[in-house]
């Protein structure tokens, strides 16, 4: 059994550090992208700068992902903790995926606001699912707090 968890960590470690990898070229691909933009006199900077933007709110999530895997199962495993501290990982997991949809959402309302407002369609949805992510956090934050007080402090039966 010692040997399988071994491997696990290794895999999930193989996995974070790929996907960070993988996260920094997007940030070196959009850097690029718009240094390129300056140097070709038809280009349109704007625009690029925003495909830079949404290429580096991507990576950030994705880095985010890499390095909760990392912490969370390549470092410490799946070692039993409390229930506010998984509420707590799981909450800052959360946030930055809500803040990378919400940042998406922007760019994309710029992109489409540019091109053809019929294309809203798109960012409207983003926004929304934002916002559902943004309530459905805020319950479960509320419901788990609940719940841990409940624990903490059982209620006699007399």
């Amino acid at each position: 059994m010692r040997a399988f968890e071994i491997l696990t960590r290794v895999a999930f470690g193989i996995a974070s550090l790929t996907l960070m990898a993988l996260a920094g070229a997007l940030i070196v691909y959009a850097g690029i992208g718009v240094w390129d933009s300056f140097l070709v006199p038809d280009r349109d900077i704007g625009t690029t700068a925003l495909q830079a933007v949404g290429y580096t709110v991507i990576a950030t999530a994705v880095f985010d992902v890499g390095k909760y895997l990392l912490e969370e199962e390549a470092i410490r495993g799946r070692e039993m903790r409390n229930a506010g501290e998984a509420r707590r990982s799981l909450t800052k997991f959360i946030s930055t995926i809500i803040i990378a949809v919400l940042l998406e959402a922007l760019v994309a309302v710029f992109e489409a606001g540019k091109q053809d407002p019929r294309l809203m369609i798109y960012p409207t949805f983003l926004l929304l699912a934002g916002a559902t992510l943004i309530v459905g956090l805020g319950i479960y934050q509320r419901l788990s707090a609940d719940a841990e007080v409940k624990v903490r402090d059982p209620v006699e039966n007399d």
